[in-house]
């Protein structure tokens, strides 16, 4: 079959691109994590438990099949079992995938792991931004150990990403957290349209923020940074991650 299933080694299904570049044959004698493998489309469902089968695929433009060598590990938030029941997964594909089961606690049965998962997001997300990761203060921290996280470890990486960029002196602060108002009790993150999505919301606000400092400083943004309360590169990071040109 033709190699078209993955358009990352890592990541999620949507989209499910042509795999153009050998990405399934570079994962050769390795790993292949597929990410919320429930999203899988049925017809693409076919194609994976036919490359799982034979264990080859042939790359676009190519006439012959190449045997492959791949560990493959997967994850959903799905129940799979339910989804086969109701004809949505398919379910030879289920037990193929299925063979090792690991059951991961989601991160508010395990709030003991906020503090190191915390410090290793701040650790990345330092190196992406090119900049000295802040240090969490006590209350910040308290902050998010006693927060239910409905978006999980994602919304983690998401909550402390926009703290980098409102937090100042090397420190993130409770002040900095912006939490979803049923969590977070006193934190305000302001009045979000009914219905809308909370991140939406919060971009946007920041998003006007970061707008209204560049146009009061006639666009230096050295000097908004500074109204922000921010640093140059954490600045010029947010204005790339918003689109604000």
């Amino acid at each position: 079959m033709e190699s078209e299933l993955f358009g990352h080694k890592r990541g999620s299904f949507t989209g499910a691109v042509s795999d153009k570049k050998g990405l399934i044959q570079s994962a050769e004698g390795g790993t292949l994590f597929l990410d919320e493998i429930a999203d899988l489309p049925l017809h693409m469902q076919v194609k994976l438990l036919r490359v799982i089968q034979e264990k080859a695929v042939r790359p676009i433009g190519e006439q012959a099949e190449v045997s492959i060598d791949v560990r493959l590990l997967s994850a959903t938030h799905k129940n799979l079992a339910q989804l086969v029941a109701q004809g949505k997964f398919r379910e030879d594909l289920f037990y193929r995938v299925n063979v090792i089961e690991m059951r991961v606690p989601s991160l508010r049965e395990r709030p003991e792991d906020v503090p190191e998962l915390a410090e290793s997001v701040l650790r990345r997300l330092g190196r992406r931004m090119k900049i000295t990761p802040p240090l969490l203060a006590r209350d910040a921290l308290a902050a998010l150990e006693s927060y239910a996280f409905p978006g999980n470890v994602r919304e983690l990486e998401n909550i402390l990403e926009r703290a980098i960029t409102m937090s100042t002196g090397g420190e993130i602060r409770a002040e900095d957290i912006q939490l979803r108002p049923s969590s977070l009790g006193s934190h305000s993150v302001g009045d979000a349209p009914a219905g809308a999505p909370l991140g939406d919301h919060l971009e946007e606000v920041e998003r006007e923020a970061i707008l209204k400092a560049l146009e009061q400083t006639r666009y230096n943004k050295t000097a908004a940074a500074k109204m922000l309360g921010m640093s140059f590169r954490a600045l010029r990071y947010r204005i790339k991650k918003l689109g604000i040109e």
